[in-house]
């Protein structure tokens, strides 16, 4: 069995176990009655959602506000998530699907559990490249994937592109994580739109050999090692670096002076920028208040929520941004299609398996 069959396997498994216990919780209470007839009046939206940041509560609740429009929500792992909606089938209570990353979105279209959507407020505020060409899904805040640099190391000038990772001289310094992680896919799926698979596979191949240890652990845990001498140059989403800054802790300040951030590829295509983002779940039952939610965050007040919050840029321009994503300075970001790396995800992962990367 493949790692994506297993994958799937373990989302449907942690999916079922979720939804049996929600039903058990609700089943006959009069609070679920009650909002089953909200719902059907369209006062309440059913949002599953894989952030889980207390501060978009805020979020929701301003959307209530707004509309009296009151947001239910269910929150688990993506894969989960996914899974639990194509279970519930034409039951399914979900009007809306949020997750992070590109690659999920895809797997969510791909499992038919999201429609297309028309709405010109989101085509005309949402850039073309963090949405699906269809309307199946929309970028609602973007995520770049940056080089974190051991400051007594490295010299900026020294750092130019993801491909130049793959470098000799860059033997044992380089920091990420493991295969299977959707970021690390939908990496390699960009570089795979761009260079085709044999040069991509090289590449795979080369970074493999650079490895400062086997790929372990979360985006902060890259930047940790890196501030602790085990490699040199950490690839991690720039909101990880924005919290260890952000810290009252004193070890995370400690780490955060230790390294500094670096965007890849300015000199031609740009960074590699992925999404976090949300479509209408194909069945939804109230289709026209889930469109409004996406409308709703989108707009220019939510948008700088997003920002300051969570330390992510909006994909609505004009929006400010937290000062401490102001000081890592202006970049410039690719412009291929998140749905295409997000299709690549599968390949890129058998690429990256031939290559050792584990």
């Amino acid at each position: 069995m493949d790692k994506i069959a297993r994958r799937a396997l373990l989302g449907m498994g942690a999916g079922a176990a979720a939804y049996l216990a929600h039903h058990a919780l609700n089943q006959g209470s009069e609070s679920s009655m009650a909002q089953e007839r909200l719902a059907q009046a369209g006062r309440v939206i059913n949002v599953y959602s894989a952030r889980h940041y207390d501060t978009d509560k805020a979020l929701y609740n301003g959307f209530t506000q707004q509309t009296g429009i009151r947001v239910n929500l269910i929150e688990a792992e993506a894969d989960a998530l996914i899974e639990r909606i194509r279970s519930e089938g034409s039951r399914s209570p979900a009007d809306v699907l949020i997750t992070v990353d590109a690659g999920r979105l895809w797997r969510a279209q791909q499992a038919g559990i999201l429609q297309p959507v028309q709405s010109r407020t989101l085509t005309s505020v949402v850039p073309a490249n963090l949405r699906e060409p269809q309307g199946h899904w929309f970028g609602l805040s973007r995520r770049v994937r940056v080089l974190i640099y051991d400051k007594s190391k490295v010299n900026p000038s020294q750092l130019s592109t993801y491909e130049d990772l793959a470098n000799a001289r860059w033997r044992g310094q380089v920091l990420t994580r493991t295969s299977t992680n959707v970021y690390s896919q939908s990496l390699t799926g960009s570089l795979l739109a761009i260079h085709g698979a044999p040069k991509t596979e090289q590449w795979a191949r080369g970074l493999v050999q650079n490895f400062a240890r086997s790929p372990q652990g979360n985006d902060t845990d890259q930047i940790r090692a890196c501030a602790a001498g085990v490699g040199s140059v950490a690839i991690a989403n720039h909101y990880y670096l924005a919290r260890l800054i952000a810290s009252n802790k004193p070890e995370d300040q400690e780490v955060a002076n230790k390294v500094a951030l670096f965007f890849p590829n300015q000199r031609d295509r740009g960074a590699h920028v992925n999404i976090c983002g949300a479509g209408v779940v194909a069945g939804a039952p109230n289709r026209q208040a889930a469109i409004q939610f996406l409308e709703y965050l989108v707009s220019p007040k939510v948008q700088e929520m997003f920002a300051m919050a969570n330390y992510e840029y909006p994909v609505r321009s004009g929006v400010p941004l937290h000062p401490i994503i102001q000081r890592f300075g202006n970049f410039r970001g690719q412009n291929v299609n998140a749905a295409v790396f997000g299709r690549n995800n599968a390949e890129a992962l058998r690429i990256m398996d031939r290559a050792g990367w584990r």
